[in-house]
């Protein structure tokens, strides 16, 4: 090939790969570019596109594939093969903090107040995004009250293999621990806030995570001792708010909110849960706790709604029987919406600002 042929098949890869960056991922409101990073290389009529996914790829794959065949067919290419990879970085925690050697990501998940869903949500978006193909754990930080081991189906006590460290527990392709995993079922943690901490500090730092893309984190509600101590010890790449939509429950969203950008960390956004009840006899929906209050929220703090979630009976009747709703088999709106609330996520956590690693771990990854 000679220069300037050379130069021309450069100039089409390039705007082939343009062209595809502009794609729109239907589920989640974003283009393709915004989740990866694509390359095209192109042989007469046929194309070769490699895809360097920031996000978990699994639940995007079989969109991309379709899309970027029939983007190609459009410019007169052929797709002749697409090899999608999935890089997910390290991003930016709290000043003066780094991220755990072999934790990427730490997402908390709070709320203002009790009641609102906090714990079936960090559930099932952190087994939603297990299921894309992340490498995932769950940190039960509510000590007073942990409910993480009932809703995973969780039972029996960790092993310590050194008499020091923890082995977490698994279920439905996640690690999990809790204090509730260490103490009788029925026992009451009658601690002063500083235990309280010390605890959560142990759960973390004892805990033999693995390698993980990302930690959820399920605070207890408020603004409280643990609050301030993940905030200001532990790292975190960034929070997700749960509210529902009636104003009581906003009003103390919005302090967990402040209370996140004060120690600065970054909120990811807002996930309104038991936004709409849809009659499984009638078929009329019915906005029980009220309508819009996550997404006017949402548009007065400038950051994104993650998702707006239903109330649906299934998923009290399967988190209390230890199957997290987004494992059902059955596609329904309710599976759909957590799982598109757990991508939209992910994507908003890709474009925070990353970590620069170890050059010995980037090429190990």
């Amino acid at each position: 090939m000679n220069t300037a042929n050379g130069a021309q098949t450069q100039m089409v890869e390039a705007d082939l790969a343009k062209r595809l960056e502009t794609l729109r991922l239907p589920e989640v409101d974003a283009r393709l570019g915004d989740v990866g990073r694509i390359r095209v290389s192109v042989a007469g009529q046929s194309a070769a596109v490699e895809v360097i996914a920031a996000v978990p790829e699994g639940g995007l794959r079989p969109w991309v594939e379709a899309a970027v065949a029939k983007e190609l067919a459009v410019a007169g290419f052929e797709l002749a093969r697409l090899d999608i990879q999935q890089r997910i970085a390290a991003h930016a925690v709290q000043p003066n903090l780094s991220p755990l050697p072999n934790v990427r990501n730490i997402i908390a998940v709070g709320s203002g107040k009790g009641g609102v869903g906090k714990s079936t949500t960090a559930v099932n978006l952190a087994v939603a995004l297990a299921q894309d193909g992340a490498r995932v754990g769950l940190l039960d930080a509510d000590i007073y009250g942990p409910s993480i081991p009932m809703m995973l189906g969780l039972h029996g006590r960790p092993d310590s293999p050194d008499g020091k460290s923890i082995e977490p527990l698994r279920a439905h392709g996640v690690v999990a621990m809790s204090i509730g995993l260490l103490v009788d079922q029925d026992t009451p943690m009658i601690w002063r806030g500083p235990m309280a901490t010390s605890a959560l500090s142990q759960l973390l730092n004892d805990t033999r995570w693995g390698e993980l893309d990302y930690l959820i984190v399920d605070l207890p509600p408020g603004t409280g001792d643990i609050q301030l101590t993940l905030a200001q010890k532990i790292p975190v790449a960034g929070a997700v708010i749960v509210t529902t939509p009636q104003d009581v429950a906003t009003l103390d969203a919005r302090k967990a909110l402040k209370m996140f950008e004060k120690v600065e960390v970054p909120v990811l956004g807002l996930v309104e849960n038991m936004a709409v009840h849809v009659c499984s006899h009638c078929g009329h929906a019915e906005h029980i706790f009220g309508e819009g209050g996550g997404r006017r929220m949402a548009e007065q703090y400038g950051v994104p709604l993650l998702g707006s979630l239903p109330l649906d009976v299934a998923v009290r009747e399967l988190g209390d029987s230890g199957t997290p709703i987004v494992t059902n088999v059955e596609k329904t709106a309710t599976v759909d919406s957590y799982k598109s609330t757990a991508r939209r996520l992910a994507i908003q956590l890709s474009g925070r600002p990353q970590v620069a690693r170890p050059l010995s771990v980037s090429l190990l990854s």
